[in-house]
């Protein structure tokens, strides 16, 4: 199967920065879109950013022009980089990523989700 591994998260002050990582291991065949969502308390969970296989990027109009999301395909990792957070950036931040594995003699498609990293903006 596939493991993912998370880690960056902590507490900053507002006007700080972080950055998330989360590396992807396992029977992969082909990693598809990477991305982070995260849920504040009492929230949904939402989208922050995603990257394609490409490169192609999207981020959340509430993170535009602060958060940065990247992708090393060597290394089946995604990054986060957050700058000038807020107060209101403080959630469990997950990472996503759809992949194809190796069963056998054919791949299968997987969506697998990180086990959340707690990131908490505060003075």
């Amino acid at each position: 199967q596939v493991q993912l591994v998370e880690s960056g998260g902590g507490l900053v002050q507002p006007g700080g920065s972080l950055r998330l990582s989360c590396a992807a291991s396992g029977s992969i065949f082909r990693v598809n879109a990477m991305g982070w969502y995260r849920q504040a308390p009492g929230k949904e969970r939402e989208l922050v950013a995603v990257v394609t296989s490409g490169g192609g990027t999207n981020h959340a109009d509430s993170v535009k022009g602060r958060f940065t999301i990247t992708r090393d395909n060597a290394k089946n990792t995604v990054y986060l980089q957050m700058n000038s957070l807020k107060p209101e950036d403080t959630a469990v931040y997950y990472c996503n990523v759809q992949v194809f594995i190796v069963d056998g003699i054919r791949t299968r498609y997987l969506e697998v989700w990180g086990q959340g990293t707690l990131v908490t903006v505060s003075s």
